[in-house]
């Protein structure tokens, strides 16, 4: 037992060291302070076209609801086609695969044109990545800074006790999802840059959603995207590295018009080219030309947790203004309905009461959320599935989408689909779309990102994508029966009742009843 402690101690000992080291070493290598180029009357193709819009309804933010997968990835290519002067793209995520392949391809493009892009990844899926990084970093009009990046870079020893002795900081990750082009229009949301997000996988595409803004909000996601650029938890890729990455650029671009030059002969682009596209991201150029049907709304609010809440020190965190201070009262306020879209749904004690409570008040509270068939991560249905039986007696309605629908035929074939969308609509009249889950690591460890809005044209746009997902052809609908949970396929071709997680093999049921024993739910 002696023995046990004083390693505890050491290694206590030792992870702070190593943080307190990590912080000296960032500090010495934060990056110049930046900010976003402030739009201009008609200096750009997107102020040419945005601006009277934004003038015909001063003082309003022009809202569109982007639910279709295609329409997602053509508005971020077509808006970085048509920049002229910025663009400013923060991710968690950027796959190096054929959707995240065109995209960087375009900014490229862009950034060749003279327009000045800043792109800030989250480390923890940049592993692997740093040669591709650096050399689009090379770029005379382009920077890419890592949120909490590691120090170690190479070697997978050195990588890993880093790992080990900075678990508590780098457990904390950005989860922000923001595209930004010419302070003129922002997508915010819940897609990461990758085919799944876009329809283009052949195994599983995900259902999400993004916002996409017009007018003075756009101002606020730049002042979101500036706080992060600025903040300690920000570092640019080239001061992680002593190579640089000019000599990686021809290659990048090498490699970058051979995936074009193969990409043509894909069914997913061929779908898009259908629609009146040249490789996928022209069909909306009319769109982005002024014919956007644009919702017109007065409280609109992009918001985010701060940066400092991935600090490993809990006094610089700003607890009091995480998101979860701004999304918990309007759950509290709702007087009629609460439609809750979260493909991670893991309320916990305190989240689970409060929805009950409201079911009991006679509140209609449904939830969508994934199927264990559906999921791609086990362990967060684990510890979803504590709730279920308690939420549904007290009245709380819950619906898990089904990995395969009889409405969604996917671009590349039959694919399998999985809830990836996080919003949330009350009363029919506010509402939230980004990148929050309602679990714990959205509460309490990484930084999230959304919009708030309170609008009835706007909220049931969301509700009736709520209602869509949530139908018998899309989703399974769970009750109880003598204490007893049940899933109900309610088709009319299919009825058919669940007395076990439908669609899903022993296996993985097996797997996650033992994992619901792991007391691990903080983390997920």
């Amino acid at each position: 037992m002696t023995l046990v402690f004083l390693a505890l101690l050491l290694l206590v000992l030792l992870s702070a060291a190593a943080v307190r080291s990590f912080r000296r070493f960032a500090d010495e290598r934060l990056g110049a302070p930046g900010r976003a180029i402030p739009p201009a009357p008609a200096a750009t193709a997107l102020d040419r076209a945005i601006a009277p819009l934004t003038d015909a309804h001063p003082g309003t933010t022009g809202v569109i609801l982007v639910d279709d997968n295609s329409e997602a990835f053509a508005l971020r290519a077509l808006s970085a086609r048509e920049a002229g002067r910025s663009l400013d793209l923060q991710y968690y995520l950027w796959h190096a695969d054929e959707a995240g392949g065109l995209l960087v391809r375009e900014v490229l493009a862009a950034a060749d044109r003279g327009v000045r892009v800043r792109v800030l990844l989250d480390d923890i899926n940049a592993r692997g990545k740093d040669r591709a990084i650096l050399a689009l970093d090379s770029h005379p009009m382009i920077e890419v800074r890592l949120f909490n990046p590691s120090r170690n870079r190479e070697g997978i020893v050195l990588r890993a006790m880093e790992m080990l002795l900075r678990a508590v900081s780098l457990n904390r990750r950005m989860h922000n999802k923001v595209w930004i082009a010419d302070g003129r229009l922002a997508l915010v949301g819940g897609r990461n840059i990758g085919n799944e997000y876009f329809d283009a996988a052949d195994q599983v595409n995900f259902h999400d959603a993004d916002l996409l803004l017009a007018g003075p909000a756009v101002d606020e996601a730049s002042a979101v995207f500036d706080r992060f650029w600025n903040s300690r938890a920000v570092i640019p890729i080239k001061a992680l590295h002593s190579i640089r990455g000019r000599r990686l650029l021809p290659l990048l671009r090498r490699r970058l018009e051979a995936l074009v030059a193969h990409s043509r002969a894909s069914p997913w682009l061929q779908h898009l080219a259908d629609a009146g596209a040249d490789a996928g991201v022209d069909a909306g150029r009319g769109r982005l030309a002024g014919t956007l049907p644009f919702t017109w709304v007065s409280d609109v609010q992009v918001v985010s947790d701060p940066p400092e809440k991935a600090s490993p020190l809990e006094d610089e965190q700003q607890a009091d203004r995480w998101l979860v201070r701004l999304i918990e009262p309007r759950l509290s306020d709702a007087r009629t309905e609460a439609l809750l879209i979260s493909p991670y749904f893991i309320p916990g004690e305190a989240g689970a009461e409060l929805l009950a409570a409201r079911a009991r008040d006679g509140v209609s509270i449904r939830v969508l959320t994934n199927s264990l068939a559906a999921t791609d991560v086990a362990l967060v249905h684990a510890g979803y599935s504590r709730y279920r039986e308690d939420l549904l007696a007290a009245g709380v309605q819950i619906h898990e989408l089904k990995p395969h629908q009889v409405r969604r035929i996917g671009i590349l074939g039959r694919s399998k689909a999985s809830l990836h969308t996080k919003a949330l609509v009350v009363d029919g009249q506010r509402g939230f779309v980004g990148s929050f889950n309602l679990d714990p690591r959205s509460v309490q460890l990484n930084t999230e990102m959304g919009v708030l809005f309170s609008d009835a044209a706007l909220a049931g746009q969301l509700r009736g994508l709520f209602l869509q997902s949530a139908a018998a052809e899309m989703s399974y609908r769970l009750y109880l029966e003598d204490g007893a949970l049940r899933w109900a396929d309610d088709t009319p071709q299919a009825r058919r009742v669940w007395i076990r997680e439908p669609e899903a093999n022993a296996w993985r049921r097996a797997v996650v009843a033992v994992m619901r024993w792991l007391p691990i739910e903080s983390q997920l």
